[in-house]
């Protein structure tokens, strides 16, 4: 009897290892993912296509380069542009990918990749509106949209401030609904980044009335401190921007090489 208890004992150990094993084998290890904080409103470097996706040149190209460093693929989290730097902060996400601007206020609570884009502040007014500001002291007395966080409503803040020029200035949470408010007659211009303008103008009856040249350039932002990622991706993002993929890359999105 004692054997048979001891037989059928052994019976069972085999079959759980058996059992441990097929798991093992039949389970995949759990997918390596680069957690990307995006904003997406910032055609066309991220926004929400007509599927719910969140697409854009800024997405294409962070998971291009998550993949050249280890990362199966990319978890996107959205928000609020303006919670993007605390979230990464806080270890919510572990990269921004979000058309930022590099500054050096930003740089005191970020560190940024080397920069993949050149942008400027554009002024964007109605279509069928007479009003075409040619510079910034034009806007006077006027409402102006800008997303809270940007580097547009620094700039247009810091004007204000330094010229004792008059500017009603209203903030949102999107240049979206910046844009919606303009073309329904609620604000009479929005300040927003050049690439961003354009796309605009193709998708609402909006017109770019003026360049107000800043020389910006945007990078993807780690937290402070994560060398070794911030490393990784700079490298990746150097090789990319010198390969015939950063040209179909840039050509898919903007239309040209």
């Amino acid at each position: 009897m004692k054997g048979v208890v001891l037989a059928l004992i052994a019976v069972i150990i085999v079959a759980a290892i058996g059992i441990g094993v097929w798991y093992y084998v039949s389970t995949p290890p759990p997918k390596k993912l680069l957690k990307v904080g995006t904003s997406p409103d910032f055609p066309p470097f991220e926004y929400i296509d007509e599927k719910g996706n969140v697409v854009g040149f800024d997405m294409d190209l962070i998971r291009a380069l998550a993949k050249k460093i280890g990362y199966d693929d990319i978890e996107i989290i959205t928000m609020d542009f303006d919670a993007l730097i605390p979230a990464l902060k806080q270890g919510k996400i572990d990269v921004i990918a979000a058309g930022m601007t590099i500054t050096e206020k930003r740089k005191e609570e970020v560190d940024f990749t080397i920069p993949y884009w050149n942008a400027d502040q554009a002024i964007l007014v109605r279509k069928a509106s007479d009003f075409r500001p040619k510079s910034p002291d034009e806007l006077a007395g006027r409402k102006v949209g800008v997303q809270t966080g940007t580097t547009g409503e620094y700039y247009i803040v810091d004007y204000e401030n330094r010229t004792g020029i008059d500017i009603d200035i209203k903030s949102y949470s999107s240049f979206v609904l910046a844009v919606q408010d303009l073309v329904n007659g609620r604000i009479d211009a929005v300040i927003v980044d050049t690439p961003v303008a354009s796309m605009f103008e193709k998708q609402y009856d909006v017109v770019v009335s003026a360049i107000i040249k800043t020389g910006e350039q945007y990078g993807f932002a780690v937290r402070k401190g994560e060398t070794e990622l911030l490393n990784k991706l700079n490298q990746a993002l150097d090789e990319f921007m010198k390969s015939a993929e950063w040209s179909k890359l840039v050509q898919k999105y903007f239309g040209s090489g």
